[in-house]
């Protein structure tokens, strides 16, 4: 019950607000009853798309709509909110200043009208933002380089090259045409081996389907093509009828990595090769503070010497903070995706980068490092929840290993 009484005032504030902007900037009548009649009417759409949704389902296109449409509205009028709060608090202590100092009786002074005008001109920057992010941002694919250094990479996997992709979330996709691009631009840049680092689907297997001949044009590899599961794999999120109907969608979301050529590893590792030479790559299932812990590193890490090179695929980065940077293994590169950059952020390469995830997850986009072990945390290559993106663009990370050249 506090909860409701908590979202209407906070509802009640946000509307109230809102209109003090808008009444102050359009005077007329017919403008204010335009106004209510606007704004309830996206209420009552609200309450009847979420009042839609079905937990046995999960995530739709309808619900990612109605998600998108409710930021569309709220962060604007939230930005407004608090400009004509912050005036408020000044009109009050002005009001309490010439009523202290005896200059004049308690009044607040009237609100001005340029205040009002830049509430409306700071909410139109996400305004126009999230409706870029719905209809062009999604789908602003960018590529990631990044050329890493290790003192005991072998010799033979010097200058070797990889590409990572994660979170697909196919279940979110609405642009064959889009997806076909991104594809391409995997193929136009070829390295040794393919990594995928997890949520192929929101939730369902089926998802995947209408798009599994896209995702098996992606090229042959030299090395391969390699993946393993995040959580949104593992149908957590949706009412099942019974365990089977659960357990056999699992099933299927496991199969679809073999339908687009990807060789799954469950808690296991394989051993690439070359001229003689190999490293480790090891594939654990997901592993998350917040979210299923499926993985399991001393099962997957079984029969790897301590001092073998080592890339670990681990879908949440944050089994990395918590786990994989102080194992005795040394796992030299670790691959993860998870977090979307919330799909919403700031980032200018090489100078600024910021996104409210990041008071959630200390590595959330990009590479971090601890004491010679490295983690790259991949942006995403699908959405959900939102869906769109702002300023964290889908991506596709393309990574060279060199070996240290050591003075002489």
């Amino acid at each position: 019950m506090a909860r409701w009484i908590l979202l209407l005032a906070f509802i009640f504030l946000l509307e109230w607000y809102s209109f003090q902007a808008f009444r102050v900037f359009f005077k007329t009548k017919t403008s204010m009853i335009s106004y209510w009649v606007v704004t309830l009417l996206l209420l009552c759409l609200f309450v009847f798309l979420f009042s839609k949704f079905d937990r046995r389902v999960g995530q739709t296109r309808e619900t990612l709509f109605t998600v998108g449409l409710l930021l569309l509205i709220v962060v604007p009028k939230l930005l407004i909110s608090c400009t004509l709060i912050l005036e408020d608090i000044v009109r009050l202590f002005a009001a309490v200043y010439h009523k202290i100092v005896g200059t004049e009786s308690f009044i607040i002074p009237n609100r001005r009208k340029f205040i009002s005008q830049i509430g409306l001109g700071l909410a139109a920057v996400p305004f126009l933002s999230l409706i870029y992010g719905m209809t062009k941002g999604k789908y602003q694919f960018k590529i990631f380089k990044y050329q890493l250094f290790f003192d005991d990479l072998p010799e033979a996997f010097d200058g070797f090259t990889l590409t990572q992709i994660s979170d697909i979330h196919s279940g979110s996709f609405d642009n064959p045409e889009k997806i076909t691009e991104a594809i391409k631009l995997i193929n136009d840049n070829p390295t040794d081996l393919f990594l995928f680092t997890g949520d192929i689907v929101n939730t369902h297997a089926k998802e995947m389907h209408p798009w599994i001949d896209t995702f098996k044009s992606i090229r042959q590899y030299p090395h391969g093509k390699f993946s393993i599961l995040g959580n949104h794999d593992y149908g957590e999120y949706v009412e099942w009828s019974s365990q089977k109907e659960k357990a056999d969608n699992f099933a299927a979301i496991k199969y679809l990595h073999q339908e687009v050529g990807f060789k799954l590893l469950l808690n296991e590792h394989v051993r690439i090769q070359k001229d003689g030479q190999e490293m480790v790559l090891v594939g654990v299932e997901n592993w998350g503070v917040n979210f299923k812990q499926a993985g399991d590193l001393k099962k997957a890490a079984e029969g790897i010497r301590p001092e073998e090179f080592k890339i670990l695929m681990s879908h949440d980065p944050s089994h990395w903070e918590k786990e994989v940077k102080h194992d005795p293994n040394h796992y030299h590169l670790t691959l993860s995706g998870h977090t979307h950059g919330l799909q919403f952020g700031i980032e200018i390469p090489g100078w600024f980068k910021w996104s409210p995830v990041q008071y959630i997850y200390k590595q959330w986009a990009g590479l971090y490092e601890h004491q010679g072990r490295l983690i790259n945390v991949n942006r995403g290559f699908g959405f959900h929840a939102y869906p769109g993106r702002v300023g964290i663009w889908p991506e596709i990370t393309l990574i060279e290993l060199k070996k240290t050249k050591k003075l002489s």
